[in-house]
């Protein structure tokens, strides 16, 4: 049986997309996969104008299980250059923590609503690894480019509210409305004409896709140096423990 379910449901003119894989929400390439296709069928069903991306459980996504499993970036991030080849507009309501992977799922949509619960962090660094999912073309495009190398550079974590401050969200909602807040935000978007939308967010995102690409070969070739190295293991070690990394630099 699969460890993970990808749902996806249409009301009106919006699809909602939903995916689980308890408990951490951890991406595969196989669940990527199955959320793409589905990004894929909405992207192709001409009633759909709007997309909503959520997870169940109390985290959005943990990225990936990289102590438990053996994960390809370059198989990784093909089905990650897929989904930013969408057309349509999409909006992510991200709940708990959103971390590393996680926070690069949700910087793949046009929108993110939040809570004051949402914790954000492209951690990276404190696990010995390279930035990855498109994150250093995604970031520093929606927080300049000094608060992306301050937040790759720290792996701080980031709330809801200073998430919204900075650009990172669209919009703050409370805990038990977020859900509802992000159909809204993406009912608010398929009320309008869907060429004229899906025409100016072509004119907005302009050779983004051929950006994405270029990035994620980098980021996919520097994390599979970064993951052969001491550092990595250390780091992964670390963070389980929840302490700071004894780092050999090799």
């Amino acid at each position: 049986m699969s460890d993970h379910t990808v749902s996806f449901q249409r009301s009106g003119a919006v699809a909602l997309i939903e995916f689980s894989r308890p408990p951490a929400n951890f991406f595969s390439a196989a669940l990527l996969a199955e959320i793409v296709a589905a990004f894929e069928r909405a992207d192709a069903d001409p009633d759909v104008r709007a997309i909503v991306l959520a997870s169940e459980g109390k985290n959005f996504c943990a990225g990936a299980d990289l102590a438990g499993e053996d994960n390809d970036p370059f198989e990784l991030y093909d089905q990650a250059e897929r989904l930013f080849a969408i057309r349509k507009p999409s909006v992510a309501a991200v709940q708990g923590a959103a971390i590393g992977g996680g926070l690069g799922l949700a910087l793949a949509a046009d929108f993110r609503v939040v809570t004051t619960g949402t914790r954000l962090s492209a951690n990276f660094v404190k696990l010995g690894m390279h930035p990855g999912f498109a994150m250093t073309a995604t970031l520093p495009r929606l927080v300049g480019d000094q608060c992306a190398a301050l937040l790759f550079l720290t792996a701080r974590r980031v709330s809801g509210e200073e998430a919204v401050n900075m650009g990172l969200a669209d919009i703050m909602a409370p805990s038990e409305d977020l859900l509802n807040a992000a159909l809204a935000l993406a009912g608010e978007i398929a009320e309008n004409a869907p060429l004229a939308v899906e025409a100016t967010r072509a004119t907005l995102r302009r050779e983004f896709s051929q950006h994405v690409r270029r990035h994620t070969s980098e980021e996919a070739r520097r994390q599979l140096q970064l993951k052969r190295t001491e550092d990595f293991a250390e780091g992964v070690a670390a963070v389980n423990a929840r302490r700071p990394g004894n780092w050999k630099r090799r």
